[in-house]
């Protein structure tokens, strides 16, 4: 009874959460995981809306290639190893035409080797930590900066108001650390000090001593390589502790470019600045129209993962349409090759499969609103610096 009762919760758990009638030759199917459960759940969630947009807007402006595209997703509960037993389904079973990532790295290097087994085309999504490019693979396709180059626009506007003196702290995840490195040889190559480096536990939930230790170091600036939960947790750990630290800037990664970011530090979000890939206020091409319907469907403004949902998928609809076929050679051609604008910005990468053709831009909460503040060149606003918390 046992034995019956796990192989039938191994069926539920692998039933697709949408999928259509019985693959048509006049369906193209594209396979993804996301997480809409478990740690990531936020940022899969989103990523999902953005990918279903892109879908939606092919069926409706008529198809790909002739066909109509249905998507075929499951949740990966922000597990790897999940992950990748759902991209071999995808590929075996569910006999998809191609292939959009899943949220965060370690889950994209799971993923990616079963693409890679199955030599099987990836465009992935929000993933950029190092290691995915540098294992030799042929068919992983980044749309996201590269994790090495996260925190260099952060950097390069603090120097330029002045700041000397650095401090960072980041988790233990393969994300984290590869921007942690690339922190720090940014700093040696600006000849910038940095006189605190901390790491954390990615499950860490208390903040507190980090926060008296960040609070007890002289610094002009505190570099965070965070995601969502970790961002919330040391903002309000300075919060809470009303500490008086004297820092110009608080820079984190992931985390401030998320409006639940917002919604949990309220008034004590004002000043925090975020790094980020893209915000409808830097007007690329349908941004601000993508913005505006994603608001009509789903009830508020969209973040940068939905955008990169969305324009993983237009990286993969550019590959289908220049290479006239869904053929995985033809197809994997392209993604090498091409160089496109997507509403995310430039797609363009080298031998790896590693973006190279996108930086990233700088936001800072502003009067309870997300505001991109750099490059100059795109900003709506001024960087506020120094900037200090409510109450400081």
């Amino acid at each position: 009874m046992k034995q019956i009762l796990y192989a039938f919760t191994i069926w539920f758990l692998l039933v697709p959460l949408y999928s259509g009638v019985s693959h048509a030759a006049d369906t193209i199917r594209v396979g993804t995981t996301q997480p809409l459960t478990g740690k990531f759940k936020y940022f899969g969630q989103e990523q999902l809306r953005g990918i279903q947009m892109w879908v939606a807007d092919i069926n409706a402006r008529g198809s790909l290639l002739g066909k109509d595209v249905e998507l075929v997703y499951y949740d990966d509960y922000s597990e790897p190893e999940r992950s990748a037993l759902l991209y071999r389904r995808l590929i075996e079973q569910d006999k998809v035409d191609l292939l959009i990532g899943p949220y965060s790295s370690p889950t994209t290097l799971a993923a990616s080797s079963v693409a890679e087994q199955y030599d099987f085309p990836m465009v992935a999504s929000a993933a950029s930590a190092e290691q995915i490019w540098n294992r030799g693979y042929r068919n992983i396709f980044g749309v996201d900066v590269p994790a090495g180059d996260y925190m260099k626009i952060a950097i390069e506007v603090a120097q330029q108001k002045g700041a000397t003196k650095f401090q960072l702290v980041s988790s233990n995840s393969v994300f984290s650390q590869d921007v942690a490195e690339g922190v720090r040889a940014e700093l040696r190559e600006r000849g910038l000090e940095l006189v605190l480096d901390e790491q954390y536990d990615l499950n860490q939930v208390d903040f507190r001593e980090l926060a008296r230790k960040i609070s007890r170091t002289k610094t002009d600036v505190l570099l965070g390589a965070t995601y969502l939960e970790d961002a919330i947790d040391i903002s309000k750990a300075f919060r809470d502790l009303r500490v008086k630290a004297e820092i110009g800037m608080v820079a984190l990664t992931v985390g401030p470019a998320i409006y639940q970011f917002g919604v949990e530090m309220g008034p004590y979000a004002e000043g925090i600045v975020g790094v980020v890939q893209w915000l409808r206020s830097v007007h690329k091409p349908g941004g601000e129209d993508f913005a505006y319907r994603y608001r009509l469907r789903y009830g508020h403004n969209p973040g940068v993962h939905g955008a990169i949902g969305y324009s993983a998928g237009q990286v993969v609809e550019a590959a289908v349409r220049l290479a006239n076929s869904t053929d995985k050679d033809a197809v994997r051609e392209q993604l090498k090759t091409m160089e496109f604008s997507s509403m995310f910005g430039k797609y363009k990468v080298d031998a790896t499969g590693r973006q190279i053709g996108k930086q990233n831009y700088l936001l800072q909460w502003q009067d309870g609103q997300r505001r991109l503040v750099a490059p100059p060149s795109e900003a709506e606003r001024e960087l506020i610096y120094p900037r200090l918390p409510p109450g400081q």
